[in-house]
């Protein structure tokens, strides 16, 4: 019942309270970002959803430069602080009312990686992908990709208004003060390469 029904629900009350409670916050960001990377504030891209079903995922423009250089060269200043107090998140919360995401659930990863998943893995796809999840409480990018993997089945295995509500409050404590951004080594985590059987 929680998972079919009341889960949207606060899905849709939440989007909508967090837009109305930032939006002074979103509005002040949007405006350094239109300055900072002269009128480029949004980072669109096409992630995997609901059954693996594409969408377009939103978020505030942390990262500049050629795709040739490496990924953690390309973060600017502002992305950083971004990025460590997940504020680049919150476009999100328009894909949350839109359907396409929920306030928790499995990170919506590339779509690159789908040919590379076992059926385990893949099981990560039967929920809404979401903000915030298990595994982000639960180390984010510092995690191995098996570690990641085995936390959001579990999730999507327990699905629960109490299992929410803890991962709500743990990505208040966790998330929100930039534990866990990048891995052991200060580098963005690095890309999912292969089939890791659990």
């Amino acid at each position: 019942m929680y998972k079919r029904y009341f889960k949207r629900a606060l899905d849709i009350f939440g989007a909508f309270l967090l837009l109305v409670i930032m939006f002074p916050i979103i509005l002040v960001v949007w405006v350094i970002l239109l300055i900072y990377n002269k009128g480029e504030v949004f980072f669109n891209q096409v992630r995997p959803g609901l059954n693996e079903k594409p969408f377009l995922m939103y978020k505030f423009k942390t990262m500049n430069g050629s795709n040739l250089i490496d990924e953690s060269k390309r973060i600017t200043k502002v992305g950083d602080f971004l990025r460590k107090t997940s504020l680049d998140e919150f476009p999100q919360l328009f894909n949350v009312l839109k359907g396409e995401m929920s306030l928790i659930g499995p990170r919506p990863l590339l779509m690159e990686y789908l040919p590379l998943y076992s059926d385990y893995q893949r099981k990560r796809h039967i929920v809404l992908p979401g903000i915030t999840g298990w595994a982000q409480v639960k180390g984010r990018n510092s995690l191995s990709w098996d570690e990641k993997f085995e936390l959001d089945v579990y999730y999507t295995d327990n699905v629960s208004f109490l299992l929410d509500i803890k991962i709500f409050w743990l990505s208040i404590f966790k998330i929100l003060p930039g534990k866990g951004v990048y891995a052991e080594n200060g580098q963005i985590v690095e890309k999912f390469a292969g089939n890791i059987e659990l």
